[in-house]
């Protein structure tokens, strides 16, 4: 395998496993919520976690399918904010869950001239590698707004890495006392 064979695989490997991080993180904060609290909006101008999740589907669907796929953009951006329910926790899960494997796997199939290629997408222009860092930085954008909110909401932990030490030192910046 060439060395740019290997940088994709690389790539998206860890752009996958981000999202997958970040689709972890929004089962956790879901499960701690109502129903209804998937639909209250802390103020007039924030977006409920209904409204997120939507946006969330149409802006992956925009940048990392139908780009990257080179299919038509069918995308309603104006939809995904004015929604005031309908969906219940369990729908709106499933409706991300689907959204993320389908990204994926245009991240996986995508050719290495796509990569390179630079589209138009929602008035930017883009290559494919920047399609896939918008995706999944949009992705962990959007999982941070709605862990705060539902910390928010619930005055208690997550408990995103429970179990992890987050302390812990990288293996190359442990220092021994060598006297």
């Amino acid at each position: 395998m060439d060395s740019l064979s290997l940088f994709k695989e690389e790539f998206i490997k860890n752009a996958c496993f981000r999202m997958d991080e970040s689709l972890r993180m929004i089962k956790i904060s879901l499960g701690k919520v109502s129903e209804d609290q998937v639909w209250q909006k802390p103020n007039g101008l924030l977006n409920s976690i209904g409204n997120l999740i939507l946006h969330l589907c149409g802006n992956m669907t925009q940048y990392g399918t139908a780009s990257l796929q080179e299919i038509e953009d069918q995308r309603n951006r104006d939809l995904e904010f004015s929604a005031e329910g309908g969906l219940t926790k369990t729908q709106l899960l499933e409706k991300l869950l689907a959204t993320v494997q389908q990204v994926k796997s245009a991240f996986q199939s995508v050719s290495l001239e796509r990569l390179l290629k630079k589209k138009h997408v929602q008035g930017f222009e883009f290559s494919g590698i920047g399609n896939i860092v918008h995706v999944v930085e949009h992705f962990s954008y959007h999982t941070g707004q709605i862990a705060f909110w539902v910390k928010q909401l619930k005055n208690e932990p997550l408990g995103f890495y429970e179990g992890v030490d987050l302390s812990a030192l990288n293996d190359e910046c442990r220092m021994t006392n060598v006297e």
